[in-house]
């Protein structure tokens, strides 16, 4: 995925502008910052974008996907333990907070984390201070905590899921990625530094994106957002027959950009958006193990997903591999 340290390759739109301003001021000061945006729009790339031009540049930066520690690991995973803290701890352990020292701990999906968790966290936020499982000693942390989340985090506050404390703690300031169907301008900027990296990486040289393509791909709306974006380039040079990407070659054809606007309706929001995902995950991942003759595992590979993950992606939408395997 995206590596870049900054979002000038990435959008020229207004709002990019506006985002990568507010990024600048923010770094220059030390304090917790909370990002906000749906899935895929960029929410690691703009906290390594912080980090990368504040005073820590220098020293670590460390991301941990809160929705991938189970809430009886977390506490091991954040501030680590000492021998014999536990009966399988024959070895002292660090923990993220003091890899990430004197740099910038990552906290992604935070608002996964449920209120147990989050009173574990308020003494680090409050008072940069941890103690690792079965010390008696409590250590000081110099580090910076930036936190994202994909959801409203003034609603997970009104529901409960999040502290008052824990929210305004970790919200000191807060910035918010738009997502790509409000910024399409700057669709042909990604597609070409997406193009460029994986006609690079593949050796699959691409001479021209036809009109008739980008035209296409900036009509589709981008559910998935960035990520999205970027699978579908990946995947569209590793299965070009030829060095022009055509309309064709995308597989997203004009039904099915007015099939997906037509759901666009005004109503419920969240129910459009579940739909909309829904239906683009079971035609992407249809598609995709069809090219591949039903390999998962090459499937996975060109969705740029662990092989887990894309099991239980086909498990949610209940594809079954062997059916798009030819006899």
């Amino acid at each position: 995925m995206i590596k870049t340290e900054n979002f000038d390759g990435l959008g020229k739109s207004p709002v990019v502008k506006k985002l990568r301003r507010n990024i600048k001021r923010i770094s220059s000061c030390d304090v917790n910052v909370l990002i906000i945006g749906e899935s895929g729009t960029g929410k690691e790339l703009a906290a390594r974008s912080i980090h990368a031009q504040s005073q820590r540049a220098g020293k670590p930066f460390v991301p941990v996907n809160c929705g991938a520690v189970p809430e009886n690991l977390f506490e091991n995973e954040l501030f680590g333990h000492t021998k014999g803290a536990f009966t399988d701890a024959c070895l002292p352990r660090r923990g993220v907070v003091s890899e990430a020292e004197g740099g910038t701990l990552f906290l992604d999906e935070i608002g996964v984390i449920s209120p147990f968790i989050q009173v574990k966290l308020l003494r680090l936020l409050q008072e940069k201070e941890y103690k690792p499982l079965g010390d008696c000693k409590s250590y000081c942390a110099d580090i910076r905590i930036i936190a994202a989340t994909n959801q409203d985090p003034e609603k997970l506050m009104a529901t409960g899921k999040f502290r008052e404390d824990f929210f305004y703690r970790i919200n000191i300031v807060s910035i918010e990625i738009p997502p790509l169907r409000e910024r399409k301008e700057d669709i042909p900027i990604l597609v070409e530094h997406f193009s460029k990296k994986y006609s690079h990486q593949y050796n699959r040289p691409i001479r021209e994106i036809t009109p008739g393509a980008m035209k296409v791909l900036v009509a589709y709306p981008w559910p998935g957002n960035i990520r999205e974006l970027e699978n579908k380039i990946q995947q569209t040079i590793v299965l070009a027959t030829g060095d022009v990407i055509t309309e064709d070659d995308l597989g997203l054809n004009k039904m099915e950009s007015k099939s997906v606007q037509e759901l666009i309706k005004p109503g419920n929001f969240k129910k459009a958006k579940e739909k909309i995902i829904r239906d683009f995950e079971k035609q992407y991942l249809s598609k995709l193990l069809k090219e591949f003759n039903g390999d998962v595992v090459a499937a996975a590979d060109c969705a740029g997903k662990s092989r887990t993950a894309f099991w239980n992606l086909l498990k949610k939408r209940e594809i079954h591999p062997r059916s798009f395997r030819s006899s």
